[in-house]
């Protein structure tokens, strides 16, 4: 199977469990990887053959930046379940949430939440 992989896309959103985080916000960073076969599109050079990764960033950005949410694991599941509605030849996709300023009293990158729907 083929993938399409948009890596590190970055938003400003609304979304934590703790008032300040809905109130400041904060940057969050997606990565979304859809496995399907694209061999029609390989050899057709047409984008109907294929997943467009334009719509895909659209769909994600407008989960990212419109409604508040308190988890990660909704925003993951919102934009996984969306995409698959969204796009018939999908066989599976991961999608993962990065948070990097979390109210965690230690060091740390970030947290990410990593949401996967059929084969991956």
């Amino acid at each position: 199977m083929d993938r399409i992989v948009l890596k590190n896309m970055a938003f400003y959103g609304y979304h934590g469990n703790l008032a300040s985080e809905q109130e400041q916000g904060q940057r969050f960073f997606v990565d979304v990887e859809i496995i399907t076969d694209l061999t029609k599109a390989g050899q057709s050079d047409q984008l109907e053959d294929s997943i467009n990764y334009v719509e895909v960033y659209e769909i994600v950005e407008s989960i990212m930046t419109g409604e508040k949410y308190n988890l990660l694991e909704r925003l993951g599941a919102l934009i996984a379940d969306s995409l698959y509605q969204h796009y018939q030849g999908i066989v599976g996709l991961s999608v993962t949430v990065r948070k990097p300023s979390v109210p965690i009293s230690g060091i740390l990158d970030y947290v990410e939440v990593i949401t996967t729907r059929g084969q991956i």
